[in-house]
């Protein structure tokens, strides 16, 4: 648990990161960088995905529109937090000589798109209005 604040505690204050370790390749850095700004992009398109879905599929059942739309937009906000966080861990990961960290995370935003994706042939299969 104190890990997880310490960690949570650099997203806020990444300067505090010069404290870990010593400075790596700047292009390391960079790339680490260019990896979290794709991860934000992605939220952004699931949030956007949430929203097209809720506001252009009207005539859909409410509960279909309101499940497919909160689980795109719950997905959004998922990989905005996730994207952070992993780009901290890498940063201090690279400072310290150590391995990058591994994530469940691709995996199950990948199933959960998925998910979202099959619920979307079902709809398109069955019709919107069932």
């Amino acid at each position: 648990m104190i890990h997880f604040v310490q960690t949570v505690r650099l997203w806020f204050a990444p300067e505090r990161i010069k404290e870990e370790g010593g400075t790596p390749d700047y292009r390391f850095s960079l790339a680490n960088e260019r990896t979290f700004l794709a991860w934000l992009r992605t939220s952004l398109a699931l949030i956007g995905g949430g929203f097209a879905v809720d506001q252009f599929l009207p005539d859909l059942r409410w509960a279909w529109r309101a499940g497919l739309a909160l689980g795109l937009l719950a997905a959004g906000v998922l990989c905005a937090l996730r994207s952070v966080n992993h780009w901290v861990r890498c940063e201090r990961a690279m400072r310290r000589g150590e391995d990058l960290p591994v994530s469940r995370f691709p995996a199950l935003l990948s199933f959960a798109v998925a998910l979202v994706a099959v619920a979307m042939i079902v709809v398109v299969l069955v019709g919107w209005e069932g």
